[in-house]
């Protein structure tokens, strides 16, 4: 899979994770630059490097940037093995921003794409978690072929109107919209119906496989790096990098006609 969505000559978001992979991974904090230009990065694992947005942040109570660390173009080439690496980008970047506003002392855990789900609690909803979609773009960070997710704790005070509109439903694709959209194409059965959180959101694997009616696998294998000790094996499936997979063959659910 490594091989198929190469680093990008150029690409900034690829500077950013090649920077960051001598580092140790898994690790809440890794480093920080107080007197630099560089990105604080605040998580790196096999698949994501966060970093802290801090030269231009869209909230002063926090903002990051989930970049993912395979060169992935766009949304159009996750598929629904893809959803336990939605559901890490949404857990993890509850638990960086909560931590970023709570004291040192409290304990940082992250969760895998195998783990348990982290459900943050229901009234959280200062925290929004989302992709900013073509043809749009944050005119701060204008990179649109290096699929990455910002997550922000509102107010957004220092977002301002004209980058407020890559941020606005016109551009901006919730992560528990998209987790839902797939979930449903995948399932045939509703999902979203509201913020309360459903038994769905306890698995995190849950609508991530497919197959035909006579028991054959159709899933697609997972840009997600597998964890052997895990004991979980990919789907044997090719992924395409020009292919359009699955749920997103179209214009996004929130701007269709």
């Amino acid at each position: 899979m490594a091989s198929v969505f190469v680093p990008k000559p150029g690409c900034p978001l690829c500077g950013i994770v090649s920077s960051a992979i001598h580092t140790p991974s898994h690790s809440p904090v890794l480093a920080s630059f107080p007197d630099s230009d560089q990105p604080q990065i605040l998580w790196r694992d096999e698949n994501f490097t966060i970093y802290r947005e801090r030269t231009n942040p869209v909230s002063s109570r926090g903002h990051i940037v989930i970049v993912f660390n395979l060169h992935v173009p766009s949304l159009y080439n996750l598929s629904s093995s893809d959803l336990p690496l939605l559901v890490v980008i949404r857990d993890i970047s509850h638990r960086l921003l909560s931590s970023i506003q709570a004291p040192a002392s409290v304990p940082f855990a992250a969760p895998s794409p195998t783990s348990a789900t982290f459900l943050p609690s229901s009234d959280n909803n200062d925290i929004h978690i989302g992709f900013v979609t073509p043809p749009f773009r944050d005119p701060k960070l204008p990179v649109t072929d290096h699929l990455h997710a910002h997550a922000f704790v509102s107010p957004a005070d220092r977002m301002g109107w004209f980058r407020g509109i890559a941020f606005s439903s016109l551009a901006w694709y919730a992560i528990d919209d998209l987790i839902a959209e797939i979930r449903e194409e995948s399932s045939n059965n509703r999902v979203r119906s509201g913020t309360a959180r459903r038994p769905i959101d306890f698995v995190p694997h849950a609508g991530s496989r497919s197959g035909t009616a006579d028991g054959i696998e159709t899933t697609e294998r997972s840009l997600a790096v597998v964890d052997l000790e895990d004991g979980e094996s990919a789907p044997n499936s090719p992924r395409s990098p020009t292919t359009a997979t699955g749920f997103l063959t179209g214009t996004p659910a929130r701007i269709r006609a």
